[in-house]
């Protein structure tokens, strides 16, 4: 399971138009899902992403967690980040979970972050053609692979 973890001042997505989801000051996650990705990857990667320290403390040092500044989360379903590169110009999408798999995986992720910041977090909807807006505050950007975790 990849994470692009963004944090960000205010995001949204937009399906069809309208606005699915909107947040102020918290994360904006884009998450990749492969078929290897386990329940275990979804526990270890929720409370990693709510505990990481990147938001400022009194003194701007970043060093206080989503959880410490009751922030919110914007989760975004997003295959291309398993894309391979290493051949050609096309990317090629092999390692991404097909939907059977990616589903499930996606909605257990919701339900987790939710658990661990204890409020509803938004969403875009898997497989929608989704515009995404943020703000990137910092810019403070962490690629988290949840396959590399040592």
């Amino acid at each position: 399971m990849i994470a692009v973890i963004q944090r960000v001042s205010e995001a949204s997505v937009k399906i069809d138009g309208k606005i699915k989801a909107e947040i102020g000051t918290g994360l904006m996650i884009l998450l990749g899902v492969e078929d290897a990705d386990t329940d275990e990857d979804i526990s270890w990667l929720s409370k990693k992403i709510v505990n990481l320290r990147i938001f400022p403390d009194e003194n701007e040092v970043m060093n206080k967690s989503l959880l410490d500044i009751s922030g919110e989360i914007l989760l975004i379903s997003q295959f291309t980040l398993h894309a391979s590169t290493k051949k050609g110009n096309r990317p090629s999408y092999i390692k991404a979970a097909k939907p059977d798999i990616a589903i499930p995986l996606y909605e257990k992720m919701i339900g987790a972050l939710q658990a661990e910041v204890s409020k509803a977090i938004g969403t875009g909807e898997f497989g929608a053609d989704m515009k995404v807006a943020l703000v990137n505050d910092g810019p403070v950007t962490i690629l988290i692979d949840s396959k590399n975790r040592v």
